[in-house]
């Protein structure tokens, strides 16, 4: 089955929605140069309200390796992405140190990177378009013969999301613009996300 990441979470009124129609991830932004932006007093409370069944991805960017540590060691979140330019130094010491789920970006514009993602040591790949929550898609032919597990992100939404299904197989889909309304999470968007993936796995 095809995972579904509803990223750029910043309320309880997001959390509702969220537990509403189960995805199985979301991401809260800690890179404060983000519109999604979140600190980490507001991230505890808002996981402190996530169903237990939905797990918490913490987005980052060239971060300290200790913040990262301690937000998943003290279960504010499960799963760190990194999307700044951590090396594989310091991905396989945050794997070692905390035995967590890594997620490590790629902006795929060539085979140059998609070489880099298929060796990189985190647990999961996430193929973007650029740093994320760009709202734009990159060239998804350039990995229709990607043979390790990825999240796909990138310009994905409601009107794209079926050409997306029909064309790769990814592990996951990881979506934020494109379920939002002048910035907001839109409720009906989610809907509508979710309810396309889930439909298209059951054909």
């Amino acid at each position: 089955m095809i995972k579904i990441k509803l990223c750029g979470l910043k309320s309880l009124a997001d959390i509702e929605i969220i537990n509403k129609y189960s995805p199985e991830y979301i991401g809260f932004v800690f890179y404060k140069k983000s519109k999604r932006y979140i600190d980490y007093k507001t991230a505890k409370i808002l996981k402190n309200a996530l169903n237990k069944n939905i797990s918490a991805v913490g987005v980052f960017v060239n971060e300290d390796i200790d913040t990262v540590i301690n937000l998943l060691n003290e279960n504010i979140i499960d799963i760190a992405q990194l999307h700044g330019n951590e090396n594989e130094n310091y991905i396989k010491t945050l794997k070692s140190l905390t035995n967590k789920t890594v997620i490590k970006a790629f902006k795929i514009e060539n085979a140059f990177d998609i070489q880099n993602a298929q060796q990189s040591p985190a647990d999961l790949v996430l193929l973007d378009s650029g740093e994320g929550g760009t709202g734009e898609t990159f060239n998804w032919s350039l990995i229709k013969s990607f043979n390790r597990p990825y999240f796909l992100a990138g310009g994905l939404n409601i009107d794209n999301i079926q050409t997306a299904l029909d064309t790769l197989t990814p592990y996951a889909l990881d979506v934020s613009s494109g379920i939002e309304t002048d910035n907001i999470k839109d409720a009906k968007k989610i809907k509508a996300f979710i309810q396309t993936v889930r439909q298209h796995e059951r054909i």
